[in-house]
């Protein structure tokens, strides 16, 4: 069963609205996927990309995904934050497991994939292509200066952060901790702050409202780099 969020609803109020509506609905389901997009947290550690795919995954310390905007504000300006979300089901996180095992000794088969979708949808290449250019990640210090907000063709060339080029040019998959809020991030500081703080290898908007009353694994493709140059274009 598929479901998704009502248009123009998003965070985790909403996700958690709907989720508790289909368990209502279909009270079998044990568990599910939570799929969509996020803003990449790239560090030297975790060289993420444009198109790449981040999975939930739990550390020591937290359950895969981190509510950065809940607990208690301490004087001075300080934030603690309080609770840990649940783990996704064990059942998940096993075959979660063998496909990165899979994966190490196989490769990765997104672009066979992708092609075989193509070739069944024809109207998805054409309605979805792939850039052609290069994607930019902008130095944390650098703000979007074109005075269009929907497009980066006006900002500073030199400003990028150097990455030497993949090879194959191909997805790829990262599993680690996930930052969810109820803002949507466009602040390369708070970006890196989290980074720094939690570890996480993404941000987004709905996943905390789920983790402790619909048990799922959450997906995110990578469509922006939750900066100030976060565009549709």
């Amino acid at each position: 069963m598929i479901a998704c969020l009502p248009s123009g609803a998003y965070g985790t109020t909403s996700a958690t609205s709907v989720a508790m509506q289909l368990l209502s609905s279909s009270p079998s389901i044990r568990f599910g996927l939570m799929v969509g997009v996020g803003g990449a947290v790239p560090s030297r550690e975790a060289d993420i990309r444009f198109g790449d795919v981040v999975v939930s995954n739990p550390t020591d310390t937290h359950g895969g995904v981190v509510q950065y905007d809940h607990g208690k504000a301490l004087g001075g300006g300080g934030f603690q934050r309080t609770d840990m979300l649940n783990h996704p089901p064990r059942i998940l996180l096993m075959a979660l497991s063998k496909l990165r095992a899979n994966h190490l000794l196989r490769g990765c088969h997104f672009m066979d994939f992708l092609a075989d979708i193509h070739h069944e949808i024809p109207q998805l290449e054409v309605n979805f292509p792939r850039p052609a250019l290069r994607d930019h990640l902008y130095r944390a210090d650098y703000d979007h200066e074109d005075i269009n907000p929907k497009t980066c063709r006006g900002c500073d060339v030199t400003k990028p952060v150097f990455r030497p080029s993949r090879t194959p040019d191909t997805p790829v998959i990262h599993c680690g901790l996930m930052a969810s809020g109820n803002q949507v991030v466009k602040d390369s500081r708070l970006r890196d702050k989290l980074g720094q703080e939690l570890g996480v290898y993404c941000v987004e908007m709905e996943a905390a409202g789920l983790m402790d009353s619909f048990p799922c694994l959450v997906i995110r493709g990578i469509c922006d780099y939750a900066d100030s140059h976060k565009n549709k274009d």
